[in-house]
């Protein structure tokens, strides 16, 4: 089942990229009492994920901040080493959590894994972005397809917010 409106956010537990290395963060920690925007791309550092989704919600950081939204994340299956290093590259660093779903268990739970193994990828996560309310999404935007970016841009979670 895909995650939908309405929905609680699945339990998992997610890591970060800490001074003495990988920290766990746990859904219960990240969106209880606050309004979040959750965004997921396949794979940092992957084209469109590099060039035209993060671009997005880094371009329009203050505009859904000031909707009200306390935090922006995102979310990909890769390890957080590989998330800081591009979270820095970015220049995303300090303003946008990068969750690291290394393991998939985000991506299986919310019912968002793709199949990228014909790419040499393995088991990625769906395009998606989601306005999450104290832990109950709101509203869900899943791209068809894990190389366009559309429906789940920073527009669009500007309009459903």
């Amino acid at each position: 089942m895909t995650l939908s409106a309405g929905d609680r956010i699945p339990g998992t537990t997610f890591f970060v990229s800490g001074e003495n290395g990988p920290e766990k963060r746990t859904t219960d920690e990240i969106f209880p009492g606050k309004k979040v925007v959750l965004f997921g791309v396949p794979g940092a550092f992957t084209p469109t994920c590099q060039n035209k989704h993060l671009p997005g919600f880094l371009e329009h950081y203050d505009a859904i901040k000031e909707k009200g939204v306390d935090t922006i994340a995102l979310v990909a299956v890769n390890d957080p080493f590989v998330l800081k290093a591009w979270s820095e590259a970015t220049g995303a660093t300090g303003k946008i959590p990068f969750l690291s779903d290394g393991n998939a268990e985000f991506a299986k739970a919310a019912g968002l894994a793709i199949d990228g193994s014909g790419a040499g990828l393995g088991t990625r996560l769906a395009r998606f972005a989601a306005i999450i309310d104290d832990g109950v999404v709101k509203s869900i935007y899943v791209e068809d397809a894990p190389s366009t970016a559309e429906k789940s841009t920073a527009a669009a979670v500007l309009e459903g917010l």
